[in-house]
């Protein structure tokens, strides 16, 4: 008698354990539970990314300075080298490439707004 109630005991928690662990498991798998999971590891991953990128940013920046100061290079900005250049713009219009006539607004123009930075170092 006590076998018998041993093994029905054990065979109802099995059941039990079973069920929980399967209704676990559909959880899971739902759509909803999907897109959840795959946003976390996006967002894990993006994390880790840009770990990456800051590593590698001082990496380099450490890296400069050792160059530097093997090379003798002052980080300053030297002062004999000249200040930032303007572009210029040519505008082509049909009628003054055709006559000889000057037109001060179509001609040239300095592009004051424009900001070209030659660092390589700088965000872009």
């Amino acid at each position: 008698m006590f076998r018998r109630t041993f093994w029905f005991t054990a065979g109802a928690a099995a059941g039990v354990w079973a069920t929980t662990k399967v209704n676990r498991k559909i959880k899971q798998l739902t759509p909803e539970s999907l897109a959840a999971q795959a946003a976390n590891k996006a967002v894990e991953a993006g994390h880790k990314l840009k770990d990456f990128a800051l590593d590698v940013r001082d990496g380099m920046a450490q890296r400069e300075a050792e160059l530097g100061e093997a090379l003798g290079l002052d980080a300053q900005g030297d002062p004999e080298l000249p200040g930032q250049r303007r572009v210029v713009v040519a505008i082509e219009d049909s009628r003054t490439s055709k006559s000889s006539r000057t037109d001060k607004n179509t001609q040239g123009k300095y592009l004051s707004n424009t900001k070209y930075s030659h660092n390589r170092n700088e965000d872009h």
